[in-house]
């Protein structure tokens, strides 16, 4: 019998303010509920998935200082090497190259995006939608002071529709690299879109070697939020718009695909 998949909380003492180890909880449940086994660890390397969570400046600055350390060094091997990864805010933040805070301080980052962000101006809060590449919407709650900068090489994860996103200017929220996601959006985020926690699962196990599609959770506890939190902020229409209650800017010709994180071969490590 296959080693049951072990997804990784990273200092979720640090990096845990917002609630964000949801997402690790709704990965292993989705993949549970596809016959997989799956558990939920607080362990930084050797690991199928990483989450990392949001956090406070001076945790955030904790967090980094251990992760550039001797114990964050199996996590930076592992993203380094595709491993799937979500990182949602303060960890957004730190996973770049530097971030300036409020006081001024400017504390490393782990340079593995390539991005820079700025403590400025007023908070980002609210309800964010954001589309992706493929068309589909992303529904999430952003509350950061961090304005965040993408370098020339970076990918945005989607472009804002309603909210602020990375800066509250140029339209983008988030960005992708590989196998590693990184968002501004809590929720969880992973809860309130299936769609991305699937990415994440199907990355999961191509790298463990099984390449069978994802059968469909249904119903799918998901969805239903999903497109209630898209209605409650004007995106579909409010009878959840034809079959199934999917709204109709969902609905895709047969076929067609949405966006996952490309997949490199290996385990996590």
């Amino acid at each position: 019998m296959a080693e049951p998949i072990r997804i990784g909380l990273v200092f979720p003492q640090l990096l845990g303010t917002y609630g964000d180890r949801g997402n690790a909880e709704v990965l292993a449940w989705r993949l549970r509920r596809r016959g997989h086994r799956a558990q939920v660890v607080e362990l930084p390397a050797g690991l199928d998935a990483y989450m990392l969570g949001g956090g406070e400046d001076l945790n955030q600055a904790a967090a980094v200082k251990l992760l550039l350390g001797r114990q964050g060094r199996g996590l930076r091997v592992a993203l380094a090497g595709g491993a799937p990864a979500l990182a949602v805010c303060g960890s957004l933040q730190l996973l770049g190259t530097t971030y300036l805070d409020g006081a001024g301080r400017r504390v490393p980052g782990l340079h593995l995006l390539d991005l820079e962000t700025v403590a400025a101006g007023a908070r980002c809060v609210g309800e964010v939608v954001a589309r992706l590449p493929d068309g589909s919407l992303l529904t999430g709650f952003e509350n950061h002071g961090g304005r965040t900068r993408l370098g020339g090489t970076a990918e945005p994860l989607a472009t804002v529709l309603r909210g602020h996103g990375n800066n509250g200017d140029d339209g983008t929220e988030g960005i992708r690299k590989g196998n590693l996601v990184a968002t501004y959006l809590h929720g969880p985020v992973l809860a309130r879109n299936p769609a991305l926690a699937d990415a994440l699962a199907t990355a999961v196990l191509e790298r463990r070697g099984d390449a069978a599609a994802l059968e469909p959770i249904d119903p799918d506890p998901g969805q239903v939020l999903h497109d209630a939190r898209l209605r409650a902020a004007g995106f579909g229409p409010p009878d959840g718009g034809g079959r199934r209650g999917i709204p109709r800017w969902r609905r895709q010709r047969r076929g067609s695909r949405r966006w996952r994180p490309p997949s490199s071969r290996g385990r996590a490590r």
